[in-house]
């Protein structure tokens, strides 16, 4: 069993578009959304889901009204200003509370509580789901806005797809990573077998290639590289191939700048699956030139 994974330097340069594409064109494999935070291969591929799990990690601090004394100590030990003091009751007494958003669930004002009187509940973060497209079966997640631990979200949408995969003598995991080069994207990234980095011909992009291929480098996971719109600036495109062939990074295509790109997604469909044929040829070269990279059949 391979996974592949398709990651890009920051959002909005097309990997997802490719990747239902791709999913399309290889109906037989895994399909994993790891970019958890904003994940949107959904969108196109319009799953039923099967299976839904509550993803629990991490806690946060919750003060007890009726047993608080109002003494204050919590607020004296929180260092992110998360305990907020009511003002004082009929008794005197100030209640304290704390504001979820600003816990970090360091447990520090719970072992200072003289009253005992906070609680320290696991979080819960979201929910991982194991669906069905018409392309396959996709797991994949929705992390509750402002939550932490996408990284182990990541991680658990990822060993679901491996198992999937085992459980159905599957060959191929495909992954919608996570852009950038922070904590989600080496989740997703480590332990792969192949890794397509999809980016346009910009200066910015021409950086963020850079970091992700050491990214990729760094955990020794052969890279190939995809450079969308590229005929935006077909000098900038050339230099970034060439950059990435001497970082050790294979380049594999060229798509073109096409606004059947956007017409596809308004369609909920991948590329591939409409009418735009020059579009489409381009999509399904980078494909067939990263599976003879990967040793995938396509």
């Amino acid at each position: 069993m391979k996974e592949l994974v398709i990651i890009s330097g920051k959002g909005g340069t097309g990997k997802t578009s490719l990747t239902a594409s791709f999913a399309a064109l290889y109906p037989s494999a895994v399909l994993a959304d790891c970019d958890v935070d904003a994940a949107d291969l959904h969108l196109i591929l319009q799953p039923k889901i099967r299976r839904r799990e509550k993803f629990r990690s991490g806690h946060a601090a919750v003060i007890c009204a009726e047993a608080c004394t109002g003494c204050g100590r919590c607020a004296e030990v929180c260092r992110f200003g998360a305990i907020a003091v009511a003002e004082p009751d009929e008794t005197g007494r100030r209640l304290h509370s704390v504001a979820p958003t600003a816990c970090e669930g360091c447990g520090v004002c719970v072992w200072n509580c003289p009253a005992q009187a906070i609680d320290f509940p696991e979080q819960e973060c979201g929910e991982w789901f194991l669906s069905g497209t018409r392309h396959g079966p996709l797991v994949h997640a929705r992390l509750v806005p402002g939550s932490e631990n996408s990284g182990k979200l990541v991680s658990l949408v990822r060993e679901q797809a491996r198992q999937l995969a085992q459980q159905e003598d599957r060959e191929v995991v495909l992954v919608d990573g996570p852009p950038g080069v922070g904590c989600p994207v080496i989740a997703a990234l480590t332990g792969a077998q192949g890794v397509l980095v999809v980016t346009e011909p910009t200066v910015a992009g021409e950086h963020d290639l850079h970091r992700v291929l050491q990214l990729a480098d760094h955990f020794r996971i052969p890279a190939a590289v995809c450079l969308n719109k590229w005929d935006l600036h077909p000098e900038q495109a050339a230099r970034m191939e060439k950059a990435a062939r001497a970082a050790g990074a294979t380049p594999v295509g060229r798509i073109r700048y096409d606004d059947a790109f956007t017409a596809a997604q308004r369609q909920g469909r991948a590329v591939v699956e409409t009418e735009a044929s020059a579009l489409g040829d381009d999509i399904r070269a980078v494909w067939t030139n990263w599976c003879a990279i990967t040793g995938v059949t396509p």
